[in-house]
């Protein structure tokens, strides 16, 4: 693996260990859980908050100064003007729960209302992705970058899965019609972070969602923008990549077209 940052070591030592300690151990307990309806759910919530203390505990160490932004915890502030650590213990709680071996650790640095630097880390595979501010985004030693697919037809494109019958998730309903009407081959992985892993990659072609949260994409949208991919905010009303809840992330040669389609959606 290339020399490591400080940054990017404190917060991949901080991964691994709430990995070791938490995650793994519990993955391994899973399966013997599902013989429950209300069982499994609860382990995974409570593997969830073990991951995320043992993730605050390591940090706040490392940077006492920082602030925190964590799905399970909500908000801790820092000192005035310092760097937040976004975090997602584990991004992926559904296919956890399930037993399904796809799922991640996410943080990221921001400052000034941008990432500078962030992991996601995949324990099962043992993949960490990671990128800074304009020092690209690597896979161990291997610097990512996008695609080059220029049509639909030959694309992959991953997104999230609509839940229930509101209308963000007809609206989504209609947004995969449309890319299967375009011959799109369409992935759901179950990780918004991983999925934008994906996309810097190479490994698919575009990725995107509604209603995610800054904690699934704040490492994932640094990633994708240092391997040289293109993002875009599909909400009209915020074009913060970080806040808007509705992101499109894809390749150079497919954005515009992937935009126009899926920003116009009735």
């Amino acid at each position: 693996m290339l020399k490591l940052s400080p940054d990017i070591k404190i917060m991949f030592s901080a991964a691994e260990k709430a990995a070791s300690r938490s995650l793994l151990r519990d993955f391994g307990e899973v399966e013997q859980l599902q013989v429950s309806r209300k069982g499994p759910a609860d382990f995974v919530s409570a593997a969830d908050k073990r991951a995320e203390e043992i993730l605050h505990e390591e940090l706040s160490k490392a940077r006492p100064e920082y602030g925190f932004i964590m799905e399970e915890s909500g908000s801790i502030k820092g000192k005035k003007d310092a760097p937040i650590f976004v975090i997602d213990p584990l991004d992926g709680t559904t296919n956890f729960l399930h037993g399904i071996p796809h799922w991640c650790i996410s943080i990221a640095i921001v400052e000034n209302g941008k990432s500078k630097a962030g992991i996601v880390y995949n324990p099962i595979s043992n993949e960490l992705f990671f990128a800074e501010f304009g020092k690209g985004a690597f896979i161990g030693n291997k610097r990512l970058l996008v695609s080059g697919r220029n049509k639909l037809n030959t694309a992959v494109i991953s997104g999230g899965s609509p839940v229930g019958s509101t209308p963000d998730s007809k609206e989504y309903r209609n947004q995969i019609k449309i890319l299967q009407e375009q011959e799109v081959t369409f992935r759901c992985s179950g990780s918004a972070a991983l999925d934008l892993c994906y996309v810097a990659a190479g490994r698919v072609d575009g990725y995107w969602g509604a209603n995610i949260s800054i904690w699934d994409v704040a490492a994932g949208i640094l990633i994708v923008q240092e391997a040289k991919g293109s993002l875009t905010s599909l909400n009209p009303n915020n074009k913060d990549l970080l806040t808007s809840g509705n992101l499109l992330a894809s390749n150079i040669h497919l954005h515009k077209n992937l935009q126009v389609l899926l920003g116009n959606v009735q």
